[in-house]
């Protein structure tokens, strides 16, 4: 029987929760829960464990690791109280590993050891390295919002350290200490509890466990995550089970679910809040972009490679950014406006060919194909997860298409007419021209929608048929160019862009993105 998914709404954002199997790939599947809300997907793990009593006047952290929004005021000397561990580098969150007595954070009365920090002053900072933190928190203001959820786990570990007195600046220590020493997934002495000390099941999050692979987290940052389907680099999927992996590093394992029903629900709410917190993110960026420049997608899709010691094709997943003029391909994702600027691969849109692959065309048992090519490149074979994404890049390139060659306004090839040298331009307003000799003097000049048809012999020589628009004879014109594929890319641009433009239902939706 498939375990249902229960909804919950709190604060008006909609959580779920669900049971779930969960492996390393290879050995055998472990029970887990799994718990989704906008920002996290987290693993839990059931404990069964004889509480101490506690004195019931004392400040506790809080019993249920929900998100909490905590406000500091910044005091002159000391600052915001606090310090913090873990970071990205360490694939940890960035957890307060020590408040100060009576300084900022103590007298909130709602921060605690053990607390991650997710975001500063609404800004994610769950993928970043420890370092970075720490400015971020500096230059924060002097009234700070964190929000934060406890690890109840990682709690006695880190009170331990404070203990042995260890250095603040000793990142690197601590943190190699709390993913080896398995003392610190104890949670006795990290939950408030009642006097009683009766045996009971609850589930706490992990931070870093066993129940999947090393890398494996009990919080996995949706923010650009990439969920999959696929066993990584193949084009198998696995039977009714997925993986998403973190911005930082970390991984929730392979998860298995019951059938394929609630696998579908778990993909689509998953996959749901990962595309609305990267267009959040998308628009964050956008920004610091004038009109022309801005991106019109980004998502991961999966690249396929051919290695010379093998004889079938590996996937290697890609960052898929389309912006302003330029496709880009990224390793990882830019965590920032300059990251952008840092792409592995980057091509010109308009001198850029998107095709859909058809499912007969397939070259194995990858779904969702489509393929890249642009002037002077080898092709790139890409796929992604779902139909829905693919359509989601597809309207998303014809209006980069349409935002690149209206910021291109023209282009002019060099070619040769009648044995004579001359250049052709494709002009957003005009459309074809052909001049020649020094002063430029035009020969002649077509609207696009005058374009009846083409033909080449996929090396230089290229045939445009023109309808006149007095005689309705159709005109054809000779033209030899030596780089005519990037010609040929960039008339398909323009023309995509003109059929796109003059379409209500198309223009009306890119200006509402």
């Amino acid at each position: 029987m498939a375990t249902p998914i229960e909804e919950k709404v709190d604060q008006n954002l909609k959580t779920r929760t669900g049971m779930v199997m969960i492996s390393d790939g290879k050995s055998k599947p472990e029970l887990a829960r799994l718990h989704l809300s906008m920002e996290m997907i987290t693993i839990q793990r059931q404990d069964t464990s004889t509480p101490a009593p506690t004195p019931t006047n004392a400040t506790h952290p809080p019993i249920e690791s929900k998100e909490r929004m905590v406000q500091i005021t910044r005091q002159k000397v000391g600052g915001l109280g606090l310090s913090i561990k873990g970071g990205a580098e360490h694939k940890l969150p960035i957890l307060i590993s020590r408040i100060y007595k009576d300084q900022a954070a103590d007298a909130t009365g709602q921060l605690f050891v053990g607390d991650a920090i997710i975001k500063v002053n609404g800004e994610y900072i769950t993928a970043c390295p420890h370092d970075d933190a720490v400015n971020i928190l500096r230059n924060a203001g002097d009234i700070v919002v964190l929000t934060v959820k406890h690890y109840r786990a990682a709690t006695p570990f880190l009170q331990k350290q404070l203990s042995r007195e260890t250095p603040e600046s000793d990142n690197d220590a601590t943190c190699a200490e709390l993913k080896a020493d398995e003392n610190w997934k104890s949670v006795n002495s990290s939950r408030p509890v009642s006097i009683s000390s009766e045996p009971e099941n609850r589930w706490i999050d992990l931070v870093s466990g066993k129940l999947a692979q090393p890398d494996s987290a009990g919080d996995v940052p949706l923010m650009m995550a990439y969920v999959t389907r696929y066993i990584y680099g193949t084009d198998k999927l696995r039977p009714n089970a997925f993986e998403v992996r973190g911005l930082n590093g970390t991984t929730t394992g392979i998860i298995h679910c019951d059938d394929l029903a609630i696998l579908s629900q778990w993909l689509k709410y998953i996959t749901d809040n990962v595309v609305g917190l990267t267009n959040l993110q998308m628009k964050l960026f956008n920004r610091n972009f004038p009109v022309g420049e801005r991106i019109e997608y980004m998502g991961w899709v999966n690249e396929g490679v051919i290695n010379n010691h093998i004889s079938w094709q590996s996937y290697k997943p890609r960052f898929l950014v389309l912006k302003g003029t330029e496709v880009m391909l990224f390793d990882s994702p830019p965590l920032n406006v300059t990251g952008l600027t840092k792409a592995t691969v980057a091509y010109k849109v308009y001198q850029t060919m998107f095709r859909v692959v058809k499912e007969s065309e397939t070259v194995d048992c990858r779904q969702h194909c489509f393929l890249l090519q642009s002037s002077g490149h080898e092709p790139r074979y890409l796929s992604v997860e779902t139909r829905q994404e693919l359509l989601r890049i597809e309207n998303s390139w014809n209006a980069a298409i349409v935002t690149s060659v209206i910021k291109l306004g023209r282009k002019t090839f060099a070619v040769s007419h009648h044995g004579k040298t001359g250049g052709l331009t494709l002009d957003w307003q005009a459309g074809f021209s052909l001049t020649e000799g020094a002063d430029a003097a035009v020969i002649w000049q077509y609207k696009f929608s005058q374009l009846r048809g083409s033909s080449d012999d996929g090396k230089s020589k290229l045939k445009l048929h023109f309808q006149d628009h007095e005689t309705r004879t159709i005109e054809t014109k000779e033209l030899e160019c030596h780089v005519l594929q990037s010609l040929l890319f960039c008339m398909h641009a323009f023309l995509t862009a003109k059929v796109a433009s003059v379409d209500p239902t198309f223009l009306s939706s890119i200006q509402q993105a």
